[in-house]
């Protein structure tokens, strides 16, 4: 089953409760957090996710957009993120195994995120021990770019070496998902789709996750 995961960041952060419930009918809940060093933009921290915990119920995706993501693990756990990914282009390769392994002792499920940089054959070290993997198909920087189809064939790479390694592991993509592109990253592979301005960008927020899963049958 492909999951649908709306991503926070195009939300009303002035309404963020509102907008977390007008999202209940999907799968995850996306949470972007980026620190102004590792990507451009800078937006929320520990205090908010524990501010989203207890709003909601639905399932924390805590997408980990930071430079030396293993410092910030345990907090972000804590916090209540459900599952937490961090980029293998924040740290070198020592770091990002000890940001897993706090993972592991925090008991949140582990992912890895590639930047469009970064090649499918990268996530092969961890690839036995994640239970996500996520791959952008855009540059991150702030909501709302344009899909970079190119990246289409990287999601086919990585659900090639999930399928050899970890049939378990789901495969993530974030980044212009929308109702023509959706069918798309699906075909190549991806089974857990996060869309911003595609969903809180409609006036019907409910109808725009239905128009996603729609767009898969």
């Amino acid at each position: 089953m492909v999951k649908i995961a709306p991503s926070i960041l195009s939300a009303d952060f002035v309404n963020l409760e509102r907008d977390i419930r007008a999202v209940s009918c999907a799968d995850y809940l996306h949470v972007d957090v980026m620190d102004g060093a590792f990507v451009p933009n800078i937006t929320i921290g520990i205090p908010v996710v524990k501010s989203i915990r207890k709003c909601t119920d639905m399932f924390l995706d805590v997408h980990l957009m930071v430079e030396k993501p293993a410092r910030y693990v345990e907090a972000f756990a804590k916090a209540g993120a459900d599952l937490l990914s961090v980029h293998l282009e924040a740290d070198h390769p020592a770091r990002i195994a000890e940001a897993l392994d706090i993972m592991g002792d925090c008991g949140v499920k582990k992912a890895v995120a590639l930047r469009p940089i970064t090649k499918a054959e990268a996530v092969l070290p961890y690839i036995e021990q994640l239970d996500l993997v996520l791959v952008m198909t855009v540059e991150p920087r702030f909501g709302g770019p344009a899909f970079m189809e190119g990246q289409l064939e990287t999601v086919r790479q990585v659900r090639a070496i999930i399928e050899r390694y970890n049939p378990a592991c789901e495969l993530e993509v974030d980044g212009g998902v929308a109702p023509d592109t959706a069918p798309l990253v699906v075909e190549a592979g991806a089974n857990v789709l996060v869309a911003g301005s595609a969903v809180y960008g409609a006036a019907d927020i409910p109808g725009a996750i239905a128009a996603l899963r729609g767009a898969l049958r």
